[in-house]
């Protein structure tokens, strides 16, 4: 076997033999790289060629070495000189498997079939026969005449098998009436239990199975099309386990002499060929051979796209983007900083280098860029601009703090495994001394649509060869899941080292949307509202302090909003419930603001409030002000809080930040209300008789309506409203139950006990 390295510079008088067949221009210092990836048989040498992925090459003290410690010269030809440990050599002999078997992945899914005709170069594998025949040393040869011979020798197998089985079912009557007594009807002897002919073990037969059983294996281990035809019981799992390490040899050995036809001693040399992984295996060579791929980095960016890439792209996105640019891979995932399932955009590419080598400015500026594109691409969906989409599960501006979500870049290069194990699925930081890139327009605003990160992988260059190679759709689906949560995961782990992140949320008193519209300037990029309470927000501050000014920001925001520390991705309602809790009313309510005490008169009611996160008052219009409707004043107006208790046993529920009320006046109020599913008045008549009565009866109400923080704040266990005392004071005997009132702050504190 012979052994070049992709884009190795080699000195044309040391490999001019072994480029005997393949293109490969000299420059003029008289040297030559090669730049496919694949195997020809070299008819010169008579012998295969086997050319590797330059990512076994490793820049090792300025030389370009195999394995980062042989010169590719020096193992050119491992029939002269053989410097690689067993373990190499062995790595070798089979590598040619998954190299052959991911370019036919690629060049079968029609998804990459234009790239292909113009990369794959292949004509078929040779075959045994008469004729010309060379010697073979690649484990791939022994696999593909193994499944030559399956395709080619259908009527042998049905031949041997229509032979084998012959009269095994006749009776045999000289043992049956020996054994078996007669019972005698109408002078006729009947056998209750005939004696058939017994089955022997029959080697053909068994020859067949270790066949067959190793088309299986192959089919599992390597992705080979499996072709059994025949229902045969194989052999696996473990039992074949013991077949690779040494049984098969022995079984065959035991069994060799009971073969003679051409045939089957052919099919007993090719399984005795595979368990020995022999190099004595003639195969005819009366044809050139070769399988061939130039610019193997498609194959390597098909691979990684296949592993962790959405397809099609998300969101009506192509790969070449409208300046022409082409990214490699995206998708869309479960957002950074969000505890519920909203996702966000992760865009990657590949990078097919040699072993350690640094990303250049140019691939690190056009990764900036694919990100600038999509996030263009999704400001016009929401925007309206966006002629192929019109709605989209990502959003990554805030419309409220007018931050933008973090969208995940990275590069993932190949690395080979030290202990070459195709099993260990390792995608870690890569070992290059440049990990992470960052590209700002001002300090200091991660939450900012100019603010770029960019992280990069390094991942086990055999894993992903030998699962795209199976093509088991159910193992690519577990690993992509896998390598997604991995790289959300690693990212955010990165992205703490660097920022110190928070929770918020407005104190009662504080209209969030217009202080952020006040602070623009203070908080752009530095708060955004990733969570699915849209009165959380997330804020990040750079640890380096750039501005030197996070202290005196956090004292300002946290005089109008709870504060607190929440990792990155943490879901921050326990946080806020814990700062709330220890805080106490006193904390919660300041004394400035108004409480409106509202009751919830049954079930229904309670179950209506909290689903529409909205509690009404009915306004007093005339002859209705004595039925426990509230006149209209300024104080409805200012209230900030509520708290609500239950009608039935008299004990505080909740209390809730408030937004400012909004009127529904006498001509569609009731409308209004149906819409909303209100159960009018559910203290007295079903839920479903408004239609005839009830509607007729409040044609003519208004209502005011608060809409009320989505989040309950329990109140202090320590802390309890005396509710009794409460009502006596501002419910008297003559005013109707439940009917709402209004209270200040500072006066509900002496009934806080």
């Amino acid at each position: 076997m012979k052994i070049l390295i992709e884009e190795h510079q080699y000195d044309v008088a040391r490999v001019k033999d072994i480029l005997h067949g393949i293109d490969a221009l000299e420059n003029v210092e008289g040297r030559v790289s090669i730049l496919y990836v694949g195997y020809y048989y070299n008819t010169l040498l008579k012998d295969c060629v086997f050319i590797l992925p330059k990512v076994l090459l490793k820049d090792v003290e300025g030389q370009e070495l195999a394995f980062g410690k042989y010169k590719p010269e020096d193992i050119c030809d491992l029939n002269k000189y053989n410097p690689l440990t067993p373990e190499e050599k062995s790595f070798l002999y089979k590598f040619s498997v998954w190299i052959y078997r991911s370019i036919v992945v690629y060049k079968n899914d029609k998804r990459n079939a234009d790239e292909a005709k113009d990369i794959v170069y292949h004509t078929k594998i040779a075959e045994v026969g008469k004729g010309n025949r060379r010697l073979t040393n690649t484990f791939l040869d022994i696999l593909l005449e193994l499944e030559r011979f399956n395709h080619d020798n259908q009527n042998f197998f049905f031949f041997v098998l229509k032979n084998l089985h012959a009269g095994f079912n006749k009776i045999n009557w000289t043992r049956t009436i020996n054994k078996e007594m007669a019972l005698v009807s109408r002078n006729v002897p009947v056998y209750l239990h005939p004696v058939n002919k017994k089955r022997q073990i029959n080697f053909d037969e068994e020859l067949l199975v270790i066949f067959f059983s190793i088309l299986n294996y192959i089919g599992d281990e390597y992705g080979f099309p499996k072709e059994i035809n025949f229902q045969y019981e194989l052999i696996k799992g473990k039992q074949f386990g013991c077949y690779l390490n040494g049984y098969g040899l022995t079984r065959l050995r035991q069994i060799k002499y009971k073969y003679f036809s051409d045939k089957a001693l052919e099919l007993w040399g090719l399984c005795e060929a595979f368990f020995k992984e022999s190099e004595q295996l003639f195969v005819h060579t009366e044809k050139k051979e070769y399988l061939l791929v130039k610019s193997f980095y498609m194959v390597f960016e098909a691979i990684i796209d296949e592993l962790i890439g959405d397809n099609p792209l998300p969101d009506g996105m192509e790969k070449k983007q409208e300046d022409g640019k082409i990214v490699d891979h995206l998708y869309t995932a479960q957002s950074l900083i969000e505890g519920e399932k909203k996702p966000t955009y992760y865009i990657g590419d590949s990078k097919y280098y040699k072993m350690g080598h640094e990303l250049g400015s140019e691939s690190i500026y056009k990764q900036y860029t694919y990100a600038r594109n999509v996030i263009q691409w999704n400001l016009d969906i929401f925007n309206g601009e966006n002629k192929k989409v019109k709605t989209s599960k990502v959003k990554l501006r805030d419309d409220m703090t007018e931050g933008y979500n973090i969208i995940p870049n990275f590069f993932i290069s190949a690395k080979m495994d030290d202990g070459f194990d195709y099993k260990n699925d390792g995608i870690s930081q890569t070992e290059r001394q440049n990990k992470r890139h960052k590209q700002m327009q001002f300090k200091n605003r991660l939450f900012d649509r100019d603010t770029l990160l960019l992280f990069h992988y390094d991942v086990n260059f055999l894993f992903v060869l030998s699962l795209y190679a199976r093509n088991s759709a159910s193992g690519k689906a577990k690993w992509k899941e896998l390598v997604r949560e991995r790289f959300r995961k690693e990212i955010q782990e990165w992205l703490q080292e660097d920022y110190n992140f928070y929770a918020m949320t407005a104190r009662p008193g504080t209209h969030a949307k217009e202080y952020f519209k006040t602070h623009f300037q203070e908080i752009l990029g530095k708060i955004y509202t990733p969570f699915a309470e849209n009165n959380i927000y997330s804020l990040a501050l750079d640890k380096d302090d750039p501005e030197h000014d996070n202290e005196a920001l956090l004292t300002k925001l946290r005089r109008h909003f709870f504060v607190e520390p929440c990792s990155l991705g943490a879901p921050p309602e326990p946080v806020i419930q814990t700062a709330v809790s220890n805080a106490g009313i006193a904390a919660v309510l300041p004394a400035r603001d108004l409480v409106l005490v509202g009751c919830l008169r049954s079930p229904a009611h309670r179950e209506w409030v909290f689903s529409q996160g909205k509690y009404n008052i009915r306004l007093a219009m005339g002859k209705d002000d004595a039925q426990g409707a509230m006149k209209p004043s300024r104080e409805l107006m200012d209230v900030s809080h509520i708290l609500l208790y239950n009608e039935t046993d008299k004990s505080v529920a909740f209390y809730f930040n408030v937004s400012d009320p909004s009127v529904m006046p006498e001509m569609y109020g009731v409308d209004k209300m149906k819409e909303l599913f209100y159960p009018f008045n559910v203290s007295r008549h079903p839920i479903d008789s408004y239609q005839d009565r009830v509607i007729k009866r409040y044609s003519k109400r208004a209502y005011l309506i608060y809409d009320f923080n989505p989040l309950p704040i329990e109140l202090p266990s320590k802390k309890v409203v005396n509710l009794e005392r409460l009502l006596d004071k501002f419910l008297p005997d003559d005013e109707p139950m439940g009917k709402p009132f209004v209270v200040a702050f500072q006066e509900l504190l002496s009934y806080i006990e």
